[in-house]
């Protein structure tokens, strides 16, 4: 078993299953067990491009604004309302400009993405890509964040990767599926907002034992 297997399996029984991505600001493990709407899978995507530099409390809020949601509405908002509803996400210039041309890009979309014609798009870089092909298009693509980051580099296992790296190494040490993606990636945010805090809380953390951090 690999360490990474191993860590996983630690926090799946530590923290039980997460129900990563919500969706209408519900977390449910069925939420990916189930086939998603067309609207649903938006959503996500908007989700991902939105907690871009902010925290996910700051994106609900900006997707409560933008309820009940589809491309074709962020279409027909003209900029000045899109700015001032995705405004709690903050950066809601870039983001509301953003957010068009995904909508543009999604109506036109008939297929799942490749991961290249999404970075293609303005706005997405790694991370919101491989988020979007995990969670909205539910392909095995490992997201690589900061709290992944930053627990892994204090495990020893990741010290100055870079993001293509690190996803490399995750996915060379797990099975490449989905579901198994989709779960560690949640259980290390549940993790890091616990313990792997930027000041970190090492009392009763139970990867104490294998932890690098001293």
């Amino acid at each position: 078993m690999s360490i990474f297997l191993k860590i996983f399996k630690i926090l799946h029984k530590t923290y039980g299953p997460q129900g990563w991505w919500p969706i209408k600001g519900r977390y449910s493990k069925d939420n990916f067990s189930r086939k998603l709407s067309k609207d649903e899978v938006f959503e996500v995507c908007v989700g991902a491009i939105l907690t871009q530099n902010t925290a996910w409390k700051n994106v609900e809020k900006a997707l409560n604004n933008l309820y009940p949601l589809s491309p074709k509405k962020i279409k027909r908002l003209s900029v000045e309302q899109l700015k001032r509803a995705v405004q709690p996400a903050g950066y809601f210039n870039q983001k509301a400009s953003y957010l068009k041309i995904f909508a543009d890009y999604f109506l036109d979309l008939k297929k799942t993405p490749l991961r290249e014609e999404l970075l293609s798009v303005k706005g997405i870089g790694n991370e919101t890509a491989d988020s979007i092909l995990l969670y909205a298009f539910k392909q095995p693509e490992f997201v690589v964040d900061a709290y992944t980051k930053r627990l892994f580099d204090r495990l020893g296992l990741i010290k100055n990767k870079s993001y293509l790296e690190t996803k490399k190494i995750f996915e060379s040490n797990l099975k490449r599926d989905a579901n198994l993606f989709q779960e560690f990636h949640a259980l290390i945010v549940e993790h890091a907002k616990r313990f792997c805090q930027k000041v970190p809380k090492c009392e009763g953390c139970p990867l104490k034992r294998v932890c690098k951090l001293k």
